[in-house]
């Protein structure tokens, strides 16, 4: 079980960073435009069709690793999306990878493998009574909320972006749990429970509002501020979940000690990520600028849904995803 789970949930990250890229490449091709007309033009190109089979396919991927493992071993796994958005987005779009960023790519395995090793993520469970899952609703929805009304305030663009993106990293977690508890239903008692199982729309409204707050964590400040956010607070909070919700464990005492050094290493490479790579931004973000732009003026086309890049040819890439 929780072979499979390991592999389900690595085959997700994959998958996923695939889907990204190349939908990103897909939107590399077309001109200046948005809403309708940029989607229309998308549907015609195979590659945006192969991202979306990847994002598909990470959604289900997720689905049968929370289903064979526990949650605190699996959403910490989706780590490993970011150095596989990188190292699948660098060649499709015709970039290298300086050395610095594959000592990164490894900071981020190494450490996340030593967390999980030393952690020891343990649990069979699946469903929660309500006693439990009232208190992490309040909890995690009032806290997105908080960090949308922050982020309101005038904090600097970095400010914006850490706390948007660590309330995105929130939902995150909680579309998790919701869709691990729908899930099981779905596998003991089949499709009709699965309709009728609140946390099955749950996990849809959670979900939609985990991306709402990352495309504004994009657009509000640079990649740098939001992504050790969204990478350290998804697998955290993930990891507080399984053990509040479905009586998950993990080794603790002595071997709180390795796990903070995974973490410290995990998010070296995160940061690492983010700085090193030459035109970073425009590989997983989506922006077209030149690498002397401003933090988040890609963002801002991106989130407005315009690209402004060459026709065929090397240009930049992906989002990250949730």
């Amino acid at each position: 079980m929780i072979g499979s789970a390991v592999g389900f949930a690595v085959m997700g990250a994959a998958s996923n960073a695939m889907g990204t890229a190349f939908q990103r490449k897909a939107a590399s091709t077309v001109a200046r435009g948005g809403g309708l007309r940029l989607l229309l033009a998308l549907v015609r190109r195979p590659a945006w069709l192969a991202g979306v089979g990847g994002v598909a396919g990470a959604a289900l991927f997720q689905a049968l690793a929370l289903v064979n493992g526990p949650m605190a071993l699996v959403q910490p796994l989706f780590i490993l999306e970011l150095p596989f958005a990188l190292l699948i987005a660098v060649p499709l779009m015709h970039r290298r990878l300086p050395r610095a960023g594959w000592w990164a790519v490894a900071g981020v395995v190494a450490g996340l493998t030593l967390v999980l090793v030393s952690a020891a993520p343990a649990g069979a469970e699946d469903q929660a009574a309500m006693v439990r899952w009232i208190p992490v609703l309040v909890l995690c929805l009032g806290a997105m909320a908080l960090a949308v009304v922050l982020a309101r305030s005038r904090g600097s663009p970095l400010f914006r972006a850490a706390v948007l993106a660590a309330a995105a990293a929130i939902g995150n977690a909680l579309t998790a749990a919701l869709l691990k508890s729908a899930s099981g239903t779905l596998a003991a008692h089949g499709f009709a429970a699965f309709l009728t199982a609140w946390q099955t729309y749950g996990f849809a409204l959670t979900g939609i509002s985990a991306l709402l707050l990352l495309e504004n964590a994009l657009q509000a400040g640079p990649l740098a501020a939001s992504q050790p956010a969204l990478t350290i607070g998804d697998a955290t909070v993930s990891l507080l979940l399984g053990v509040t919700l479905f009586d998950e464990s993990v080794r603790t005492g002595w071997w709180f000690v390795p796990e903070l050094m995974g973490a410290g290493l995990i998010l070296w490479g995160v940061l690492g990520l983010t700085r090193v790579v030459p035109h970073l931004r425009q590989t997983l973000v989506g922006d077209s600028g030149d690498s002397g732009d401003s933090g988040d003026s890609g963002a801002r086309g991106r989130a407005d849904g315009r690209t402004s890049r060459r026709p065929p040819g090397p240009s930049s890439g992906r989002t990250t995803g949730s």
